[in-house]
């Protein structure tokens, strides 16, 4: 932890120092083509209001897998896929919507030396489908209705991923945010999805 730690200070210090020659550990950014990963971590996610007035954050758990060919020979850009189980939705008061996806991101990241980490800023598009859900407490029900019920929520959901990551000896850790840009409600008003994400894990 302490290493790791130094890892991040050393990164704040010397963010604009870069050698395509470096190695972090899990990949080399001048000579992979290829790095796979796992990642484990929480949300807090959010729905923008709409008439079930459940717009306030809801914490969850994230769980996948990545895998992240290279996609040019000349600078360290590689293209990142996989596949998470991710637990979204919204809280506000009593009322609570719970939305669990399988997803799929679709990102951009290119690699940069600093100091004696790997820094990996991203963007692309995600692709998400509702396994699950369920909404609590709300008026007018007296037991947990499903969230994918006709009229609440629709299974699809689509938008877009910005972060940046940090690799330390095949440690990696995340920070980001992602925000839909489809309406997930099915009729009544238009609502979409977001949620910042923090995640760790490895690279090998």
């Amino acid at each position: 932890m302490k290493k790791f730690l130094l890892a991040v200070t050393a990164l704040i210090c010397s963010f604009g120092t870069m050698n395509a020659q470096y190695s972090s550990g899990g990949f080399s950014l001048s000579e992979s083509t290829l790095y796979y990963g796992i990642r484990i971590g929480f949300t807090s996610a959010t729905l923008s209001k709409d008439n079930l007035g459940i717009d306030g954050s809801r914490f969850g758990m994230t769980l996948g897998g990545v895998i992240g060919p290279r996609c040019s020979h000349s600078s360290p850009l590689f293209l990142e896929s996989g596949l998470y189980y991710t637990e979204r939705g919204a809280k506000d008061g009593n009322l609570k919507a719970t939305l669990n996806y399988l997803e799929i991101p679709l990102l951009i990241k290119y690699g940069i030396k600093a100091g004696p980490v790997a820094v990996l800023p991203y963007f692309g598009p995600y692709f998400s489908w509702g396994l699950s859900g369920k909404i609590k407490n709300l008026e007018g029900y007296s037991a947990e209705i499903s969230s994918y019920r006709e009229g609440f929520f629709n299974h699809p959901d689509m938008g877009f991923k910005l972060g940046c990551g940090v690799e330390y000896n095949q440690l990696y850790a995340e920070l980001g945010y992602q925000f839909g840009v489809v309406d997930v409600r099915d009729g009544a008003d238009e609502s979409h999805s977001g949620a910042f994400f923090m995640n760790i894990g490895m690279n090998f």
